[in-house]
């Protein structure tokens, strides 16, 4: 079996975007032109590596296995692309970043005792904020860096002028229920009497929404929350279902819910943003980037969806 290389890139922009026509706008070709390469990659491996379904295509084990592998070699590009651009110079200075709740505790916190013996000249200080906010300190000069969590079907325009975006990962949206709820297809979510329970102001409103709309958009919304696990702990209570992504849900006790993909309901994507600042800061942001990839590359491969560049 001999696959060429190049073609990867097509399947995970199938995979990223979720069908054809999103990943042709992404690579600014036609959509005739992405099919004929992925068709051509399913000629080599002499797989399926692709199925289309009303929502959109979705890979195959096998595409998935072959989009994983090929999400290792473009981390490892990346990685030495950052250590050619600083050479043999160690990085000094601080490294400001800004993230959202879940991939601080999840991701970043667990891997800083590495990072720090691999970076010993940077000095890494972290805030837990929500997504304006941060964009705006960003913008200020606050920050050095933010990680911002979109919605992917939501996500195609562009950045704010002047920022650099890198993708990290795309992860699935999760429907999360009181434990014993009955819901094996999306149309169920019409016949049960559960109300939605009202999301924050962040990504997670877009597959809500969408949700909402699938089953007729007649529910009511109750409550607020800014927490995974005050979701969780709402849910657990009966008070009603909601969507979270699957990060948020690592480490957490699901005692009382009841975790459920539902086809069509989308991912996640968690990016890093930075603005260039010169060749020293951009350098730290290009180095910590490498990290990141390296600390998302041990999450659970079960609940993410490594299809991002």
């Amino acid at each position: 079996m001999e696959i060429d290389p190049r073609r990867l890139r097509y399947l995970l922009a199938v995979a990223r975007a979720g069908g054809i026509l999103a990943a042709a706008d992404e690579l600014h070709m036609t959509p005739s032109a992405v099919s004929q390469q992925i068709a051509r990659l399913e000629r080599e491996t002499g797989q399926v590596l692709m199925t289309r379904t009303p929502q959109g295509s979705v890979l195959t084990e096998e595409g998935t296995l072959l989009a994983e592998a090929a999400q290792d070699i473009e981390r490892t590009l990346a990685g030495v692309r950052s250590r050619l651009q600083r050479g043999d110079a160690e990085l000094h200075g601080r490294m400001r970043i800004a993230c959202f709740q879940s991939f601080l505790s999840v991701v970043i916190a667990p891997a800083l005792p590495q990072w720090r013996s691999k970076l010993p000249g940077v000095a890494f200080d972290l805030v837990e904020t929500e997504l304006e906010p941060h964009l705006r300190s960003l913008k200020d000069g606050e920050f050095d860096a933010a990680i911002v969590e979109l919605d992917a079907e939501a996500s195609a325009t562009a950045p704010p002028a002047g920022v650099a975006e890198v993708p990290l990962f795309d992860e699935p949206w999760k429907l999360v229920v009181p434990a014993g709820t009955l819901i094996t297809d999306i149309t169920d979510l019409e016949r049960t009497p559960l109300p939605w329970l009202g999301e924050p102001k962040a990504a997670t409103a877009f597959p809500a929404r969408r949700l909402r709309h699938v089953a007729g958009g007649t529910k009511y919304i109750v409550h607020r929350y800014f927490g995974s696990q005050t979701a969780l702990a709402l849910v657990a209570a009966g008070e009603g279902m909601t969507v979270l992504p699957a990060l948020a849900l690592q480490g957490m006790l699901l005692e009382g819910v009841d975790v459920i993909d539902v086809p069509g309901l989308g991912t996640r994507r968690v990016v890093l943003r930075s603005y260039p600042r010169g060749k020293t800061a951009d350098n730290l942001v290009a180095a910590v980037t490498t990290l990141l990839r390296e600390a998302t590359s041990t999450l659970d491969s079960g609940s993410r969806i490594d299809f991002t560049g």
